[in-house]
């Protein structure tokens, strides 16, 4: 058993056929409205359609605009991304950071990093603000300094999130963040159907950062689900 609650909202589902799907109504449109509340500009746009074209996924507004606000409120001067993408993510944290901020972005294609040094560009950046490495997240992760970080992203190959995990813990300050884009696995986390091995490893994820004493914990619903925790 995972632990979690059914895909079925007990509170919806007491109420009659027909006030249930005005609830779920106003959710979804309340969901598409905050997704929609930060307008991007043209440089994301441009990384959005790299994206596109590549067959990637990038984060959805509601969740670039999270991280912006997150990296913010952190006053983040060091941020550790894993998975580059096109940049679109790595622009948001960007814009959130401390104007001498440095963001650190890893990424197994190094093609895809070049699409986001351009898109920083475009976007205002200057050319220091990032640092890209290209390999494999737990290749790179462990060269990174303990305690050198305000904000871990992880956006990566799911079926090492756990691992993800542990490396951010070392990576980050106290009262440091870590964030995990994609946790709702378009609803399969929840599902109570057989589900394959990255789902299942976001499952032991969620129950590890909830349990954990050394962090303290929130779920956002915003895009694809954003699992995010301090750092006590």
């Amino acid at each position: 058993m995972c632990g979690f609650p059914p895909p079925t909202d007990t509170v919806t589902a007491r109420q009659p056929r027909g006030q249930e799907r005005a609830i779920t109504g106003n959710r979804q449109t309340g969901w598409a409205f905050a997704d929609a509340f930060v307008a991007e500009d043209e440089a994301l746009r441009w990384a959005r359609d790299r994206a596109r074209e590549a067959g990637l996924p990038s984060v959805s507004p509601g969740t670039g605009a999270a991280l912006r606000m997150l990296a913010a409120t952190a006053d983040a001067k060091a941020v550790a991304e894993i998975g580059t993408g096109t940049g679109v993510s790595g622009i948001h944290l960007l814009h959130g950071m401390r104007p001498d901020g440095v963001l650190t972005t890893v990424d197994p294609e190094p093609e895809r990093q070049q699409f986001a040094r351009q898109a920083f560009r475009a976007a205002g950046f200057a050319g220091n603000r990032a640092r890209f490495i290209p390999g494999r997240a737990l290749d790179v992760l462990p060269r990174l300094a303990d305690g050198g970080y305000d904000l871990v992203f992880c956006d990566g190959d799911r079926v090492e999130s756990l691992e993800y995990l542990a490396e951010s813990l070392r990576l980050l300050r106290p009262g440091g963040l870590v964030c995990f884009e994609g946790v709702f696995a378009d609803g399969r986390t929840v599902d109570s159907g057989p589900q394959p091995v990255e789902v299942l490893r976001l499952r032991e994820l969620l129950r590890a950062v909830r349990e954990s004493q050394d962090l303290i914990p929130s779920l956002l619903p915003v895009g694809d689900g954003l699992l995010c925790a301090v750092k006590r």
